[in-house]
Formats: structure tokens, C-alpha cells, sequence
């Protein structure tokens, strides 16, 4: 999530604009991250960097060219995209309801008209309809599975996107990054667990993970702090600096990858829970993410 002091913003008649355009000069170009797109028979996933270092994605279903979008905060950008594609969108798709995920809501329905908007919290803006866990959605012919993850936000959803053939998609917001997971800002570490061990590890190891912030090397920095010797770790960090380096996305990884290098899907691991000195792993969950949200790499 975005967190950000900023000055009071006088009424105006586009005050997102003006949040807008004082993020850019608060972060100069933004994100600098090349899009990209992940292909396969029925599904292309279409990255769309936004702000410092969010993600926005656009799910497409190949056959019938209909689209949806996961938090389109920049909608000039998702409308470009759109063109570019030469696609119909359908649906928004709303991971909660913090500005940097949701703020573009509004404008976005108003660019496209009818577009069904979804997400798990009355505060997300534009909301029309409301999805529950185990919730079925259909982009075309893509299945949507949504999953009810509160403890980032208290209505966080996941969605899980899949076609008949290709691996399937899920889309984890602030709930999963890539070698991390989100602050509790309104939840608990045993609600966490529940999102992070009894629900999403519990997919098919092959589902891509698609999650909200371009958050991976500092993620695996403190991985690293958690677990020194973790080889598919170390592995991972070399090759994360590569393509950070050369402004590429490190996104997608697969649930597989996360249950060998991510502390958060690692908590029943006696590594990680040495290194808290704690063998409860709903406790380990709790201890784990309290030292990160204070740490700093050496």
C-alpha cells in the first residue's frame, strides 16, 4: 500500500488529478518498469506498471477478445492499453480499497461505460457488485474464483483467474508479494495464516502469482536475513537484481516458487522458525512480520 504524507488538497474539480499529479512530483517519473505480457493459448496477462511501484493488470480472454482490469489506478494508462489491444472491457476487478489500488475506480467507469465493478468492501469507490469468498465470475470463457483474504484490509479479495489449458492466474494485491506478504494493517497474524497457509498455498503449486507491488528485492532482502543459506533464495535475489536492474518486472513467480524462499509461506519451516525462536507458526507469522516491518538491510 501506498503511504504517503501529503498536504491538504483544497476542493477542486479533480482532486484525484491533483493527488495524481503530486505523487508524480513526489516521485518524479514514477514506475519506471517495462510492460510486459505473459501469453498463453486462452489467457494474456498484460503488466501495466502505475505510480512508484504498483502493478495494474489486464486479463484477457483470447477467444472472445474480453477483458478485465485488477486495480487501475492509472485509467488513462489501462484505456491506452485497451486500444492497444483491441479489447472489451468488462469488469474491474478491486484486490481492497486503498487509494493506490482503488483511486481509479471512478474515472475508469466513466472513460468505459457499464463496466461491473467488483471487490470485497463497501469502501471501494464505484463498487457494484460485492464478492464473498468462493464467489464465480466469467471474463469470456475465463473462470474467476475470488478468495476472501482479510488482514491486509478487512476485505481483501484474491482472484483466481483460469481457462481450460493454461496455468492458472492469481492475482494476490497486498495479501502475497513475491518473497513477502502485506502489513496487518487491519487484521491479525491468524488471519495470514489463513490467507497465506490454508488457503492460497493450497492451490496448484503451477498457479502464477500476479501480486500488487514491485516490492521483491527488499522482500528478499530480509527472506535472506530470515534464512542466510537458503539456496533457491540466494538464487532468486541474483536473478531479481538482474532484472531490476535492467527495469523489468520480477513478477510473475508460482506458488511452488513461494513455498521455497518466502518466509510468510515458510512458517511450519525450522529455519524460519529458529530464527524467531518460536515453533507455533501462527506465533512464528506474527514475530516474522513484526521484525520486518522495522528492518533494514545491512
Amino acid at each position: 500500500m501506498w503511504r504517503q504524507a501529503c498536504p491538504n488538497i483544497p476542493s477542486i474539480p479533480n482532486p484525484r488529478g491533483a493527488i495524481l499529479n503530486f505523487l508524480k512530483g513526489v516521485w518524479g517519473r514514477g514506475n519506471s518498469t517495462l510492460s510486459t505480457a505473459i501469453y498463453s493459448s486462452e489467457m494474456k496477462v498484460k503488466l501495466l506498471p502505475a505510480l512508484q511501484d504498483n502493478y495494474m493488470y489486464m486479463i484477457i480472454c483470447e477467444q472472445s477478445r474480453e477483458a478485465a482490469i485488477i486495480d487501475p489506478v492509472e485509467p488513462e494508462k489501462c484505456l491506452n492499453a485497451l486500444k492497444e489491444e483491441n479489447v472489451k472491457l468488462t469488469h474491474i476487478l478491486t484486490t481492497h480499497h486503498h487509494w493506490d489500488h482503488a483511486g481509479g475506480n471512478e474515472e475508469m467507469c466513466k472513460l468505459v461505460k457499464g463496466l461491473t465493478v467488483c471487490g470485497g468492501d463497501d469502501r471501494i469507490g464505484a463498487l457494484n457488485k460485492k464478492v464473498e469468498d468462493g464467489d464465480k465470475l466469467k471474463i469470456g470463457n475465463l473462470d474467476v474464483t475470488c478468495i476472501f483474504t482479510p488482514c491486509h484490509t478487512m476485505g481483501h479479495i484474491c482472484y483466481l483467474v483460469e481457462g481450460n489449458s493454461n496455468a492458472p492466474a492469481l492475482f494476490t494485491g497486498d495479501t502475497l508479494f513475491l518473497g513477502g506478504c502485506g502489513r496487518f494493517f487491519e487484521g491479525t497474524p491468524q488471519q495470514m495464516h489463513e490467507a497465506l497457509i490454508e488457503k492460497l498455498s493450497k492451490l496448484p503449486d503451477h498457479c502464477n502469482v500476479y501480486c500488487g507491488h514491485e516490492y521483491t528485492v527488499q522482500n528478499l532482502q530480509y527472506a535472506l536475513h530470515v534464512e542466510p543459506e537458503n539456496k533457491d533464495l540466494i538464487e532468486k535475489m541474483e536473478w531479481a537484481k538482474g532484472r531490476r536492474e535492467r527495469n523489468l518486472p520480477t513478477i510473475p513467480s508460482s506458488l511452488n516458487e513461494e513455498k521455497l524462499y518466502n518466509p510468510f509461506m515458510r512458517t511450519s519451516q525450522p529455519a524460519v522458525q529458529q530464527h524467531v525462536q518460536l515453533t507455533d507458526p501462527i506465533e512464528v507469522m506474527g514475530a516474522i512480520r513484526k521484525e520486518k516491518d522495522t528492518f533494514k538491510p545491512k
